[in-house]
């Protein structure tokens, strides 16, 4: 059947064509004696789009996701009762021509109307308000990295090397010799007074690491970092405080007063603000994933940092998902085929997803963990290659996750004892085969008799 022969499966389907400063949209010819019209990109224009769009009675609505373009126009219509399909650009683009806007909407007009374009996985309202709020936050975690390396790069200048003698500048110890530097301090044992009493390095060693020359241009740029990275450190606070106010936005799952939390099974550090309860501060990050999630999903290994960044991502429903397999293809976690006469190519796709980029950072995490997981890796590593093996890995941290919040379970490492039983069995009678097709008859060393001496 030709392409143009199919049959529409959504009759009331518009095309959006996304630009900075125009939108092109197309309408099925039947319900306008103008399909295609091109409006402007502020609010009244996109306004006035959606009141068309409902004149002609398009009910949803197709649109590239071009950069962040489409965010506004996407709100709008979804405020306004239409249903916009946000598409990979990448699934449209295997026909040649139709290179102008004004074509290219119509061609999306079409393609969605024939069901040939899938929606892209976008979580609720309240997770988005969230999940802006948690990217632009690692935004500022990134601009006070750079500052922390400009102030590196000025101590060096001035042949003040703290910052090889101890592991963090930013640290207590790091952070209050800089300040006594920048308020005029020059004399190393009296900076090396402010040692704090875990740093490995003895005072001796720290006071000739202080010892520089003090020139004026290389103290300017330290003081304009530290004051950067400081200003970054103030808003990096506030972003926190808003993401525990919009957390509370989002819809719990589970009421811990009536279904406590599980005993926590790992070990933590008291100064962990993230997953646990911070000095001085009443949130509780673990306590609010399991009011989000149903389940703690911070006990699967690799996942004790990464918990508030996937219900940011994905949300606490994961009913888009029919299988863990829709999940796991979604993710970019399982090879892609691509069979063609006699090539056959099967590697990882090249998706840029951040659910799957955090599974895959978990897993990496995971090389000298002694959890199941842990060894998991480093078997799949023996087998795989490290490359394979974190992907193997993050693959089976990600059905855990799957299933847990899915089928509302908690993380049993019991499971993987039966696991390992069941894989040495299967190993032992490989073994068994083996020999015996050679000839041989495996005997378990503790029934061989030890011979005694004579």
């Amino acid at each position: 059947m030709c392409l143009t022969d199919r049959p529409t499966v959504e009759a009331s389907a518009a095309g959006v064509d996304i630009g900075a400063r125009e939108i092109y949209v197309a309408v099925p010819p039947e319900r306008d004696p103008n399909p295609v019209r091109v409006f402007a990109t502020f609010t009244e224009d996109l306004h006035r789009l959606a009141d068309w769009l409902i004149q002609c009675g398009v009910r949803t609505a197709a649109m590239e996701s071009t950069g962040v373009y489409w965010i506004p126009l996407y709100e709008i219509l979804e405020q306004r009762g239409l249903k916009p399909c946000l598409i990979n650009a990448r699934h449209m683009k295997n026909v040649p021509g139709r290179r102008t806007d004004w074509h290219d909407c119509q061609w999306i007009q079409y393609l969605h109307s024939v069901g040939l374009l899938r929606s892209a996985f976008r979580p609720g309202e309240e997770v988005c308000a969230v999940r802006a709020v948690m990217r632009h936050r690692g935004e500022l975690v990134v601009m006070a990295a750079q500052h922390i390396q400009h102030m590196q790069k000025s101590l060096t200048q001035m042949n003040v090397q703290i910052h090889h003698v101890i592991n963090d500048i930013t640290g207590l110890t790091g952070l209050a010799i800089i300040d006594a530097i920048l308020s005029g301090e020059r004399d190393p044992a009296t900076l090396a007074e402010w040692r704090h009493y875990r740093i490995k390095a003895d005072r001796e060693t720290i006071r000739k690491s202080l010892e520089g020359n003090w020139r004026r241009e290389h103290l300017f740029t330290l003081r304009q970092s530290r004051e950067a990275y400081g200003h970054y450190q103030k808003q990096i606070e506030q972003c926190d405080a808003e993401i525990a106010d919009l957390l509370k936005e989002i819809e719990p799952h589970t009421d811990p007063a009536e279904k406590p939390l599980p005993p926590d099974g790992k070990k933590r550090r008291s100064r962990n603000r993230r997953n646990g309860k911070a000095s001085g501060d009443s949130f509780d990050m673990r306590t609010e994933l399991y009011r989000r999630f149903g389940v703690d999903v911070l006990q699967i290994p690799g996942l004790e940092q990464s918990g508030l960044a996937l219900l940011t991502e994905l949300g606490p429903d994961l009913s888009r998902f029919p299988t863990v397999g829709d999940f796991i293809s979604w993710l970019s976690l399982c090879p892609d085929n691509d069979k063609s006469g006699r090539r056959w190519w099967r590697a990882a796709r090249g998706v840029d997803n951040r659910s799957g980029q955090i599974f895959r950072q978990c897993a990496y995490s995971l090389h000298r963990s002694q959890s199941p997981l842990g060894v998991y890796l480093r078997r799949m590593k023996a087998r795989l290659g490290p490359q394979g093996a974190t992907m193997a890995t993050a693959r089976k941290a990600a059905t855990i996750f799957y299933v847990m919040v899915k089928k509302q379970v908690e993380y049993d490492a019991s499971i993987w004892a039966s696991l390992d039983a069941n894989r040495e069995a299967r190993y032992e009678a490989r073994l068994k085969r083996q020999a015996e097709r050679r000839g041989f008859i495996l005997v378990p060393k503790a029934s061989i008799a030890t011979p005694q001496a004579g």
